[in-house]
């Protein structure tokens, strides 16, 4: 069916157009028409708010749960694609269901309901990130310090293949380079496997041979590592000296403090820096609290902790992390909601696809109201309200 969407300004990835219509068509986007067009031939028009603004469908790669699913505790493929209508209502038109370290069988359950999960049509899962198991012990955080350890054949096995089953889909695994071999890092990558560097102890020269090699990310920068010092710079300072990783970053002002996302931000250059929720089950829900492998996470303040105060993931969703880039960081629109969307699309390898407004790239897109809450999205132009669940 061909829809023309107008009325609200659009965002194209680069910049706002005002006056302009959106032509959609078949999951795709057909045109972008300027003021003074004819009006095309099409099934639908659609008059949207004057002063609301079309943009890019959020994208994020470390959602754990939502909606009052976990997907460590629910490995199934029905409950990923729970989790992604949860956040669609905040704006995320594709995720990565994110399973923490746990045991092998699992994560295996896992990786099969993301492959399941990525072959149904307009269900906005993407693939799977593993955060962990593969991490170090002190820096371990809210993850059960039981199930960390080295991988061995059989998960290297498991992994490699998994790309291979999921056509389209992306497999993104988070690590301490210190705790894997160079061999299983490039046998990981070779295979199509996204690597990040995440809850990790390692020096900054071990941080930056791992992104000689290839590796593409750091997981939640400066959460679970090390600090920069003057002589330990650290995965944090390799992160902010090295312009070819992309960083995740959790503006939840709670996590790292907004000077801090600053200076990182000063530091690294356009591009490499992307919004992630790391969002819990209560994301979408009026939840006190959930289990996480035996032990209780409270909401408390904005945060989701243990019983001792340590963070056990966010209370975010990309919505609010793109209000907050603005509010808390003082960064342009614009580059909020590139942060949110075309980054993390250039990260998975998705540019072309995703992040963008423009001829042939999908319709997956989010109106947002002059306020930046969300009145709904288009996941392969398929329309849903934000307030209809």
């Amino acid at each position: 069916m061909r829809q023309l969407l107008t009325g609200a300004r659009i965002f194209t990835g680069e910049t706002i157009l005002d006056g302009h219509g959106l032509l959609v068509g078949d999951g795709r986007i057909l045109d972008i028409l300027a003021p003074g067009r004819g009006t095309p031939a099409v099934d639908r028009s659609v008059a949207l708010e004057p002063g609301d603004l079309l943009a890019p469908g959020f994208l994020d790669i470390q959602v754990n749960g939502g909606g009052g699913f976990l997907f460590n505790a629910q490995s199934t493929a029905d409950a990923a694609l729970a989790i992604a209508a949860a956040h669609r209502r905040f704006g995320t038109t594709g995720l990565l269901p994110t399973v923490i370290t746990d045991t092998p069988d699992c994560h295996r359950a896992a990786a099969a309901a993301a492959v399941d999960a990525v072959a149904r049509p307009g269900g906005g899962v993407l693939g799977i990130h593993f955060e962990g198991p593969f991490i170090s012990p002190q820096r371990a955080g809210a993850h059960d310090p039981r199930f960390v350890r080295a991988p061995d054949d059989a998960d290297l096995e498991v992994l490699c293949g998994l790309p291979a089953r999921m056509p389209g889909g992306r497999v993104l695994l988070t690590l301490a380079p210190e705790c894997v071999e160079d061999a299983a890092l490039s046998r990981l990558m070779a295979a199509g496997v996204i690597l990040s560097v995440g809850h990790t102890m390692a020096n900054a020269e071990r941080v930056v041979q791992a992104f000689d090699l290839g590796v593409r990310g750091v997981t939640h920068l400066f959460n679970a590592m090390p600090g920069i010092a003057n002589r330990q710079p650290g995965p944090a300072g390799a992160a902010l000296s090295d312009g070819r990783p992309w960083c995740g970053l959790i503006v939840d002002g709670h996590h790292v403090h907004p000077l801090t996302m600053r200076a990182a931000l000063a530091a690294r250059p356009r591009g490499r820096t992307m919004l992630v929720t790391d969002a819990m089950p209560p994301t979408g829900t009026d939840a006190a609290s959930f289990e996480l492998n035996g032990r209780t996470i409270h909401r408390r303040d904005g945060r989701l902790v243990l019983g001792d105060g340590t963070l056990a993931g966010a209370d975010l969703d990309m919505a609010t992390a793109v209000r907050n880039a603005g509010s808390l960081i003082g960064l342009p629109l614009e580059e909020c909601l590139r942060m949110a969307s075309l980054y993390p699309a250039e990260f998975l390898g998705m540019a072309g696809e995703r992040g963008r407004i423009a001829p042939g790239w999908r319709a997956d897109l989010v109106l947002l109201r002059p306020d930046l809450t969300v009145r709904g999205t288009w996941v392969d132009g398929d329309w849903r309200a934000a307030d209809a669940g």
